[in-house]
């Protein structure tokens, strides 16, 4: 399964923007892009521009170029704006919401415990981090996973606040999708048009 594996703060440096709430503390020492020009002030193109909020959004939900552009492409697809439309899309992936409910404490945290096969969605073991999870949908821990480490310790320490959109029981270690989030629940600073104009062109 291909993902990521390189530096992680680097690509925050690059990108200008804290992309792993992990590596704060490292960002923090050099906020600004990776080399000898790093701090200079280098004008940039509006096709950079729009590349670099493409590289941020596949790098926040560990999402490869060939897969990013079928979300693209399945967004477009779809009515509405197609910006927030891949949003919805990247947000519903089941890895995600482990992470979004604070069953994890990072997003790839979140999809080895998937890929392991922790979790069933209504009853059903679901392994691909990737799952498309609807309204409606019951997310549970299987009953020889509740008690692994990671996700207690996830529990019991992660304090970032949970989307409306989803109602997760931590007592009975579970996440019901109440709806789809809107554009205003998805907090990912991102500017999705400037990858709409990208793809578009």
């Amino acid at each position: 399964m291909a993902r990521y594996t390189g530096p992680r703060t680097k690509v925050s440096r690059r990108a200008r923007q804290l992309l792993d709430e992990n590596k704060a503390k490292y960002y923090d020492r050099r906020p600004y892009p990776p080399g000898q020009h790093g701090r200079g002030r280098i004008r940039e193109s509006q096709y950079q521009i729009q590349l670099r909020e493409k590289q941020k959004l596949k790098f926040m939900y560990g999402v490869l170029e060939k897969q990013f552009r079928k979300y693209y492409k399945n967004a477009a697809k779809k009515s509405g704006i197609t910006g927030t439309n891949l949003l919805v899309i990247l947000e519903t992936r089941l890895d995600n919401v482990v992470y979004r409910a604070g069953f994890a404490s990072t997003r790839p945290q979140a999809r080895q415990l998937v890929n392991h096969a922790h979790f069933l969605v209504n009853d059903r073991r679901v392994d691909i981090p990737s799952y498309e999870v609807r309204p409606g949908d019951v997310i549970t821990i299987r009953d020889r996973s509740k008690a692994i480490l990671p996700i207690q310790h996830a529990i019991d320490t992660v304090g970032r606040s949970t989307p409306e959109w989803l109602v997760p029981d931590t007592k009975e270690r579970s996440i019901t999708i109440d709806s789809l989030p809107s554009r205003e629940q998805i907090d990912t600073e991102i500017k999705e048009q400037l990858i709409v104009e990208l793809y578009s062109k």
